[in-house]
């Protein structure tokens, strides 16, 4: 029994662990950014709690950690529905399919609500047509009240692909932080190692998890292709790879390979993101596949021209042309001479750049973003915002 609650709704999200990502991120300025008279939160993470709890301001948004081995077996679904049972939520908001089974215990709760997030598939499923993950998708269906996903690519997916009704499914893009992600204003961030930046460099950066379907790999074969046809750009051109993961030591056997440790520096996890993006000109996304990534976003908002691969929902964000290029994913060659346009005309990147500001201020604050989740949650509980 759910039982009768005090103060405003419980949301309870559901979710593998609240490590650093986008996913996580977004679930973090919800919860600090929602006005504690409409809701309350609350954080089931099915494996551990990771960096981004202590993101989370409110001294009131309870985080549980489950410490679960692989796989989901009937002692998980019983502590779920024992754990959700206890914290009596309004709602329940499972994430991405290491939590979507969280939606079956929640369903034998009485009155609660139940909604389910797409933010983007790991490299074990880039397209989302793994029959074995898309059965078990299809199985839970029927039990999720609502669906959210971040971009138009995963909401149509949902549609042809898993056959949810469509009036079940809203699209809800990121949201970004205007104010903490700007243009640089004057000279640049003095953060980069001692003699790393020669005079007028021109720096292409990138900010990620080092993972394999965010493929900083290809992003070094093509920097270094790059370097290759024009030599002469050695001695200006400077890449920046912000992150660490389980590719790092890939990543960095490349570097060596196409003999560029003095061309490259990897500055590991780094707390001064929005810093480490004004030093760039330059950003690349070279993701294998993408929900809609926040750091695509802050790049932007930072008025930086930036270059994605052609995979999700990354075409909803990079008008070509306009604030970026699109190259297709894993091609070194095509991305290196994408960023080669940049280093031959810096205007280029600096019009593209404003654009890309611009867009991200019209559509991606992070207000807009949190009203609409919250207008689901209202939607569900037939409640007045």
């Amino acid at each position: 029994m759910t039982g009768p609650q005090t103060g405003p709704p419980l949301v309870v999200h559901v979710i593998h662990r609240l490590a650093t990502g986008g996913m996580e991120n977004g679930l973090v300025n919800l919860i600090n950014r929602t006005p504690p008279e409409r809701y309350r939160h609350a954080v089931v993470c099915l494996k551990d709690s990771g960096p981004f709890a202590y993101r989370i301001a409110g001294d009131d948004v309870r985080i549980v950690t489950l410490e679960s081995g692989p796989g989901h077996s009937f002692r998980l679904y019983w502590r779920l529905w024992s754990l959700l049972r206890a914290l009596r939520p309004s709602l329940v908001h499972s994430r991405n399919l290491a939590a979507l089974e969280a939606q079956v215990p929640a369903f034998f709760l009485p009155g609660v609500r139940r909604i389910h997030g797409e933010h983007g598939r790991d490299v074990f499923d880039l397209k989302g047509d793994n029959r074995k993950y898309n059965l078990l998708r299809r199985a839970v269906r029927p039990l999720v009240q609502r669906y959210i996903a971040v971009s138009r690519d995963l909401a149509a997916w949902l549609v042809t692909r898993i056959g949810a009704d469509p009036a079940r499914v809203r699209q809800i893009y990121n949201g970004v932080a205007t104010d903490r992600f700007h243009p640089r204003e004057g000279e640049r961030p003095d953060l980069a190692p001692e003699g790393f930046l020669p005079s007028g460099a021109l720096v292409v950066g990138t900010v990620g998890r080092l993972a394999e379907v965010k493929d900083q790999v290809t992003l070094v074969k093509g920097f270094a292709a790059l370097l290759r046809s024009k030599p002469e750009w050695r001695s200006c051109l400077r890449l920046v790879i912000v992150g660490d993961g389980p590719l790092r030591t890939r990543v960095e056997s490349c570097i060596l390979d196409e003999g560029l440790r003095a061309l490259v520096w990897c500055t590991g996890d780094r707390e001064d993101v929005p810093d480490l993006l004004r030093l760039m000109d330059l950003f690349v996304l070279p993701s294998l596949g993408e929900g809609i990534s926040n750091t695509l976003l802050e790049a932007m908002a930072t008025g930086l021209p930036v270059i994605a691969t052609r995979v999700g929902g990354n075409p909803e964000l990079v008008e070509e042309g306009t604030n970026g290029l699109l190259v297709p994913a894993a091609d070194p060659q095509a991305l290196g001479q994408a960023i080669g346009r940049y280093a031959d005309d810096r205007g280029l990147g600096h019009r593209q750049g404003k654009a890309g500001r611009q867009k991200v201020r019209e559509h991606f604050g992070w207000d807009r973003c949190v009203e609409q989740y919250l207008g689901v949650y209202d939607e569900l509980l037939a409640r007045r915002s």
